[in-house]
């Protein structure tokens, strides 16, 4: 499973570093992009580098494309073109698209979430369009999976894992971190 999960400036760092730990202890293979090279600072001034930059990215290339939310995080993915069709082309071959936080507006404004299942943080919901809002910590809907912020992000990487690997492995995993799922 090759995932990419995509960093911008001012990104929630627990979402973010909760989602790339898990998934790579579950041994997916994790690649962080960036908006930009070099480092990117997130919404409370910790700064990560990302693998590479967006620019380097083949959608053909992952099964899965992961958006952490955070402000103004969400809305600097929002507002990039590149972001936006990285996702519908994931979205229209089958694969997984996935945001936590703010970032299922990302999906919304990519046009993936019409009349789907979707969560977002509560402060956000106007920004899901024409998805079905679902006020639970975690929605699936299809190769669609949302969460709503940085207390639900154990959760919402947790459910990737057995999504994508199996619940073997989901409670393999979370031996190590004892997690309360």
């Amino acid at each position: 499973m090759k995932i990419i999960v995509l960093l911008a400036e001012g990104f929630e760092e627990i979402e973010f570093s909760t989602i790339v730990d898990i998934l790579r202890r579950a041994g997916a293979d994790v690649v962080t992009a960036g908006l930009k090279e070099g480092a990117i600072e997130g919404g409370h001034g910790v700064k990560m580098i990302p693998d590479l930059s967006i620019d380097k990215i083949n959608p053909d290339d992952f099964d899965v494309v992961v958006l952490p939310g955070g402000s103004p995080g969400f809305a600097n993915l929002r507002k990039d073109e590149r972001v936006l069709g990285l996702v519908k082309k994931m979205y229209d071959k089958d694969k997984y698209v996935t945001a936590i936080c703010g970032a299922p507006s990302v999906l919304s404004k990519a046009g993936v979430l019409k009349k789907r299942k979707a969560t977002i943080h509560p402060t956000c919901k106007e920004m899901l369009g024409d998805a079905r809002y679902v006020d639970e910590r975690v929605v699936i809907d299809g190769k669609i999976i949302t969460s709503q912020g940085p207390g639900t992000a154990i959760e919402f990487s947790m459910t990737l894992v057995e999504v994508l690997f199996g619940r073997e492995k989901m409670e393999e995993v979370n031996r190590e971190v004892l997690a309360r799922l």
